[in-house]
């Protein structure tokens, strides 16, 4: 088939198309002088079939009818072969010297390898998703019974007597920065813990929690 010069320089940049995005990508030149066998050139045909001598597909309904259509091209529209591949397209008109369209150039990616792919890809992403912890969660026994450790290993051996009430603060302050006082029970433990009572405690988070304002 013999092919309008025009046409004929737009395939170094369908190769080109081609050889960028590997044998997924099929790019097509259709000359529309001839729309009952427009397809002149196809590389990588074995997308979506292409060959020589065929008509174009999609182009009044999913490129010139689309609302995406602007400037002389509609891009990443969807399309599916026979056999079932979703593919992804995007085609541009070809224009001659006086601004007649002779053509369009379509590049086609069979997308099943990337399905494969981005499944892959969300399941490996995927994270379990946790409600908001607020206070005085209700933990489980064995959890509590490890909080309860950590209070005691937090606040060592030491007499709690001795402490200075900064000394006192800042181990308060210690435990609500590791989350401790989201325990429900951690408020009574740690007063218990350093000889003060629940109310201090409190009066000690809302210090902290003002100075870190």
């Amino acid at each position: 088939m013999k092919i309008n010069e025009a046409l004929n320089g737009y395939i170094p940049i369908a190769n080109l198309i081609a050889k960028t995005f590997g044998e997924n990508c099929e790019v097509v030149i259709h000359d529309l002088s001839v729309p009952q066998n427009s397809v002149i050139y196809a590389v990588n045909n074995h997308v979506t079939g292409r060959t020589i001598g065929q008509s174009f597909d999609h182009l009044v309904k999913q490129v010139l009818l689309s609302r995406n259509f602007h400037g002389d091209y509609t891009a990443n529209y969807m399309t599916t072969t026979k056999d079932g591949k979703e593919i992804k397209s995007s085609t541009s008109l070809i224009r001659n010297a006086n601004g007649e369209v002779i053509g369009a150039l379509c590049v086609n990616y069979d997308l099943e390898a990337m399905k494969d792919m981005k499944k892959f890809l969300d399941d490996f992403l995927h994270v379990e998703e946790e409600e908001q912890i607020t206070n005085d969660v209700e933990p489980f026994e064995h959890v509590m019974e490890i909080v309860d450790d950590l209070i005691d290993k937090i606040v060592g051996n030491v007499n709690v007597d001795d402490l200075k009430r900064k000394d006192k603060i800042s181990l308060i302050h210690f435990m609500e920065k590791k989350g401790i006082f989201l325990m429900k029970g951690a408020i009574e433990k740690v007063a218990s813990k350093l000889n003060i009572s629940k109310v201090t405690v409190y009066s000690y988070l809302d210090e902290i929690k003002k100075s870190s304002l």
